[in-house]
C-alpha cells in the first residue's frame, strides 16, 4: 500500500510568485512527486482552476491520487514521462496553459523506496522511476565494460575518479543491492573523499546511474520546447534543477529561446530569422534561502530558473538579453 509522502516541495513560494497563479488559471506539473506544487497551484487558481500532473513513477500519482482527492476534477493526474508533455496536454484538453513547471530529480519518497535510490538502502538495484521500463541500474552495473563504464560515470556524474571506480565495479560484480554499490564506490575512491563535505562518495556514481536509465537528460530536452509550445502569450516556465547538468541544459535553452535571430548578409540560402520566444524573468537562478536549507537540506542544490513566453513577436518590441 502507498503511503503518505514525505516529499517537501522545494522554493514553493518562488515557484509561485514566478507562475503567479490566478483564480481560474490553467497549469502543468510535469512532475507531481508528492504534490505540494501541485497543490498549491490548485489553491491559488480557485475555484475553478486546473492542473494536469504527470509523473514518470506510478508510486507518486498513487499518492498524489490520496492527496489532491478533494479538489475533485481540478487536478488531473497522469502516469506518464514529460517527455510527453504535448501528447498527454492535447489528451486532457490542456491546449493552452497560463505555466508549466518541471521540478527535476528525485523525491524524498523515491530515497526511502526499495528501488535503490539511496546509498544505504539494501533494495534492489533499479534506479527506474518507471518500473514498466525495461533496464535498470544493475544492468548497466554488470553489464557495461570497464570503458564504458566509466565513460557514464563521468559524462552523467562529472565524477574526476569514474575509471578507478569502474574498474572497482567490474572487479566486485555481481553486485544486486545500493548498499553494495556505495560500499565498492567508498572504497574505490579512498578515504581521503570518504563524506567529504556533506557528500557521500558515491553521490555522483549513483547520479549518473539514475540519469542514464531514465534518460532523465533527453527527457528534459525534449519536454522544454514542448512546454513553451503550450504556453499562452505572458505564460510562465519555471524549472527547478538539482545538478549542473540539467542546470545547464534549462539556462542555454531559456538564453537561446530569449534572443532575436536576424538575418544577415551573408547567412546560408534559406535561413530564417525569429523574433524571441521567450523573455527571461529570472537572469541568475533562485535558490533556497538559509531557513529553507536549514528546514529541507534537499533544497540546498535547487536552482529554480522561469522565463516568460513572448506576448508579441514583432522583432521592433523584443528585449535584448545581454546575459543569462
Amino acid at each position: 500500500m502507498i503511503g503518505v509522502t514525505r516529499h517537501v516541495p522545494v522554493l514553493l513560494s518562488s515557484v509561485l510568485d514566478g507562475l503567479n497563479p490566478q483564480p481560474g488559471g490553467c497549469f502543468i506539473d510535469g512532475t507531481v512527486g508528492g504534490g505540494g506544487h501541485t497543490a498549491a497551484l490548485l489553491d491559488h487558481t480557485r475555484p475553478e482552476g486546473r492542473v494536469l500532473a504527470l509523473d514518470a513513477d506510478p508510486d507518486a500519482i498513487e499518492r498524489a491520487r490520496t492527496r489532491l482527492s478533494a479538489y475533485g476534477d481540478r487536478a488531473v493526474l497522469v502516469h506518464r514521462n514529460f517527455a510527453d508533455l504535448s501528447e498527454v496536454a492535447a489528451a486532457c484538453g490542456f491546449a493552452e496553459v497560463d505555466g508549466v513547471l518541471l521540478d527535476l530529480g528525485l523525491s524524498s519518497d523515491q530515497l526511502v523506496s526499495n528501488r535503490g535510490f539511496g546509498f544505504q538502502a539494501s533494495g534492489v538495484l533499479d534506479m527506474r522511476f518507471d518500473p514498466a521500463q525495461e533496464q535498470t541500474a544493475a544492468d548497466l552495473v554488470n553489464t557495461l565494460d570497464a570503458d564504458e563504464l566509466a565513460d557514464l560515470i563521468f559524462k552523467y556524474g562529472e565524477e574526476p575518479a569514474s575509471r578507478r571506480i569502474a574498474r572497482a565495479i567490474v572487479a566486485a560484480r555481481p553486485i544486486h543491492t545500493a548498499d553494495e554499490l556505495a560500499r565498492v564506490v567508498t572504497d574505490a575512491v579512498g578515504a581521503q573523499r570518504r563524506w567529504r563535505g556533506r557528500i557521500h562518495p558515491a553521490t555522483l556514481t549513483f547520479q549518473a546511474l539514475r540519469i542514464a536509465v531514465n534518460d532523465e537528460l533527453g527527457a528534459l530536452m525534449q519536454a522544454l520546447p514542448e512546454a513553451v509550445e503550450l504556453l499562452k502569450p505572458g505564460g510562465r516556465l519555471a524549472v527547478i534543477a538539482f545538478h549542473s547538468l540539467e542546470d545547464r541544459i534549462v539556462k542555454e535553452f531559456m538564453r537561446r529561446e530569449s534572443r532575436e535571430v536576424i538575418v544577415q548578409p551573408d547567412s546560408p540560402p534559406g535561413f530564417v530569422g525569429r523574433a524571441p520566444a521567450l523573455r527571461l524573468i529570472t537572469t541568475k537562478p533562485i535558490v533556497a534561502d538559509e531557513a529553507e536549507v536549514s528546514a529541507n537540506p534537499r533544497s540546498r542544490s535547487a536552482k529554480l530558473r522561469i522565463a516568460e513566453k513572448v506576448r508579441h513577436a514583432a522583432r521592433a518590441n523584443s528585449p535584448t538579453i545581454t546575459r543569462a
